[in-house]
């Protein structure tokens, strides 16, 4: 779903939406639930707005060195990286006018990067310092194609295997699967009302916490779900996710966390939490919404509770459980940071 339609399209009903609690925004607040409380912090980026300013903040991912890499828009600097205490450690790109989606694969001991542009209709993976290694044009071996504006990809997700996974979340909804070369192997998903079908298919990722039985997980965003492939594309079921309009699906350890877009019927403005999935795929906490319920084994309706998010976009955890908060189109703001509470 393009983001111009959302808040058209969104499925939170205006009067469920004004009869929840509305907070005012406490400086370092503890959010979430159960095992999965987090303290806030909303100043930790140290950058400078009139030297290093962002657009979108999209996508966060952590190298193995440890830094913090943010993914934006604003072509005076695509890639900003980071210590994880908040320093800018340093800059590069300016060629990607519609970054989106950012992942990180360790490539035979070697960090790369692969990012989605929508503007350039292309996924370019990159070194860690922004040399380009190889480019996909839009996916004319499909055959559903027919021109490169067709195709606005989001996301991508890297197999052990080196195979890319490149969810097509702002065109037709398809999941194409290229191995490590770029060669064109499948292609599966496709917007449509089937199970096996997307709706806004805005994020990928590979679970292999069940190393015997490694899956894909694909957002569809406008069914407020995941959903769950193998890795040659066989649709294995689908998780419902009542009022969550969730972004990509980002797995440490044993979580699942994802950050959710929700609309804010109220004001007429989009807003959002993050919510945390345990690995049998049940909500355990919602940073800066409803506390999960369950009747029934089917999961209520999730939503804001408190405004300490507007248009949260992705989730990065680091190696040290914190969590760091890209958000878009919410006032050119830098992320936050999480830290957990014990």
């Amino acid at each position: 779903m393009q983001r111009r339609s959302f808040i058209r399209n969104s499925s939170l009903g205006t009067i469920g939406f004004l009869s929840q609690p509305s907070f005012p925004f406490l400086e370092d607040p503890l959010l979430g639930h159960n095992n999965k409380r987090y303290r806030l912090d909303t100043k930790w980026s140290k950058a400078d707005v009139a030297t290093n300013p962002v657009n979108d903040c999209h996508e966060m991912v952590q190298d193995s060195k440890g830094r913090i890499i943010l993914l934006t828009n604003e072509v005076k600097n695509n890639v900003i990286i980071y210590d994880k205490a908040g320093k800018l450690l340093t800059t590069w790109g300016h060629e990607y006018p519609g970054a989106h989606g950012l992942t990180l694969f360790n490539e035979n001991g070697t960090d790369v990067l692969f990012i989605c542009d929508n503007s350039r209709h292309q996924v370019i993976k990159t070194t860690i310092d922004g040399r380009v290694l190889l480019v996909l044009d839009y996916p004319k071996e499909t055959g559903q194609y027919t021109k490169a504006a067709e195709y606005v990809p989001t996301e991508t997700a890297i197999a052990p295997n080196g195979d890319i996974y490149v969810a097509d979340g702002y065109g037709k909804d398809f999941i194409i699967h290229y191995d490590s070369k770029g060669r064109y192997i499948n292609h599966f998903g496709g917007k449509g009302p089937e199970a096996k079908q997307l709706s806004n298919a805005h994020g990928i990722c590979v679970d292999q916490r069940d190393p015997l039985h490694p899956c894909l997980i694909v957002t569809s965003r406008q069914q407020n779900a995941f959903k769950r492939y193998t890795l040659n594309g066989v649709y294995i079921d689908t998780i419902p996710l009542p009022g969550a309009w969730v972004c990509r699906p980002v797995i440490k350890g044993d979580y699942l966390y994802a950050a959710v877009l929700q609309t804010n019927t109220l004001q007429g403005k989009q807003s959002g939490f993050v919510t945390i999935l345990d690995k049998n795929f049940t909500v355990v906490s919602n940073l800066g919404g409803s506390q999960p319920q369950y009747v029934d084994h089917k999961l209520d309706e999730m939503y804001q509770t408190a405004k300490y998010f507007q248009y949260p976009h992705d989730v990065c955890v680091d190696d040290e459980e914190n969590l760091y908060v890209a958000q878009w189109n919410s006032g050119k703001v830098y992320p936050y940071k999480l830290s957990p509470v014990i």
